[in-house]
């Protein structure tokens, strides 16, 4: 039987039979497969396969060609012009890890990479001992030029320990090789006193910023480092009072023990009483004083008057350097309260008032002495000055002989 839908024909199939009827309709035949083709031979696998593996690495060896070409060329991480010593016979991977970790080089496998490229590729000559100057973000292929080209910077300037901003500009200004002005004095503390060695490039404001850069890095690192029950509470303070230490001992192994009696007064609210910040409080930074202390000096209130005044002064009297810093930070443990010079260059401590009392009493005996002694050799040296003055010429003196000229009475104030 057959019907028409939508212009078709469409055969009707009955089944024959009810059972028939209930059976599921049995599925078509699946299409049958062609067969495989044949395996490639594995030589031509293998050589297949390698071709993929060397495009990869080609395009990986590309990749990481010019990122490091890229990184070689970028401004480097050096905020201020430095310079580094490379000491003799040390290899390309310490040098690297010196530079960064100097802050000259940003990544020292990049630097260690392109080294080995240009001395063992190119064949452009190795690294040379010495001591090098590195421009502000100076990039690692101007890095690299440098120690290869093995000029050493030639000039140095020195700063001592304790002085004041005032002077280190004063000496800055004065040295022949330095160019450019200081426009604005320092703040007090905040150089770092050393040997600096620059070259033809450099000015004085740029040594000001290196000593400044140098004084906050080993500033940060040791205030990590300081004993907790210290009396400073911030960096700045730590500079304040390490300028104090700085200028009441030239002794590197008191500076530690003068620290630790300057912490255990404000530990008891006494005040600090150091000759050296009433100077600063009269005279200031320029380091020159035209009388001794008076007591109208010690009456005389300053806010860096510290017989008068509690705690610190309101800023450091001078720049303190890493032995004071580091004393202020990690003092000795003593009881001590007073200190006074011993005649030797150093100082007595005590930790009573009476105590402190009798040494100053043998202070004072030691220092008649040593005005009496420096009174006689001021007279003797005027009075051999006066003999040579009246001696006819040609002839010679007693001193000139290896005597003893006699010395006439004189007034030792004259």
């Amino acid at each position: 039987m057959a019907g028409h839908v939508a212009g078709r024909q469409v055969a009707n199939v009955l089944p024959r039979s009810p059972t028939e009827a209930l059976q599921p309709q049995r599925p078509p035949e699946p299409p049958e497969r062609e067969p495989p083709e044949e395996d490639a031979h594995p030589f031509l696998r293998m050589l297949d396969g390698l071709l993929n593996f060397v495009f990869i690495l080609a395009c990986a060896a590309a990749a990481v060609f010019y990122f490091v070409h890229v990184e070689f060329d970028r401004p480097g991480p050096l905020q201020v012009s430095t310079v580094l010593v490379v000491p003799k016979g040390e290899g390309i991977t310490a040098i690297a890890e010196r530079l960064q970790s100097e802050g000259v080089i940003a990544d020292r496998r990049i630097f260690t990479m392109s080294i080995l490229y240009f001395m063992y590729v190119k064949g452009q000559g190795s690294l040379k001992a010495g001591e090098y100057e590195f421009d502000k973000s100076a990039t690692m292929r101007r890095v690299l030029d440098t120690l290869v080209e093995g000029k050493s910077i030639q000039y140095r300037v020195t700063l001592p320990e304790g002085w004041t901003s005032q002077q280190v500009v004063e000496r800055l200004e004065v040295h022949p090789e330095l160019n450019g002005e200081v426009a604005e004095m320092p703040a007090e503390g905040s150089l770092l006193p050393d040997t600096y060695s620059f070259g033809t490039k450099d000015t004085r404001h740029d040594i000001i910023q290196r000593m400044q850069v140098a004084q906050q890095k080993f500033l940060a690192k040791v205030w990590d480092e300081r004993d907790p029950d210290i009396m400073v509470k911030t960096p700045q303070e730590a500079l304040v009072l390490a300028s104090i230490v700085e200028k009441e001992t030239g002794k590197a192994d008191e500076r530690p023990h003068i620290a630790s009696v300057f912490h255990n007064r404000l530990r008891k609210r006494m005040r600090i009483q150091s000759d050296p910040t009433i100077i600063y409080g009269i005279f200031g930074g320029s380091g020159i004083r035209d009388h001794p202390i008076t007591q109208e000096d010690l009456d005389r209130p300053n806010p860096y008057n510290t017989y008068k005044i509690d705690g610190l002064p309101p800023t450091p009297i001078g720049n303190p350097g890493r032995a004071a810093i580091e004393a202020v930070l990690k003092p000795a443990k003593t009881k001590d309260l007073y200190f006074v010079a011993d005649g030797t260059g150093g100082h007595v401590f005590s930790a009573s008032l009476a105590e402190h009392n009798r040494n100053v009493a043998k202070w004072r005996k030691i220092e008649r002495q040593i005005r009496a002694r420096q009174a006689a050799e001021a007279a003797a040296a005027a009075a051999a000055e006066e003999l040579g003055m009246l001696l006819p010429e040609g002839e010679v003196g007693l001193a000139e002989l290896g005597g003893t000229p006699p010395v006439p009475p004189r007034n030792p104030t004259r």
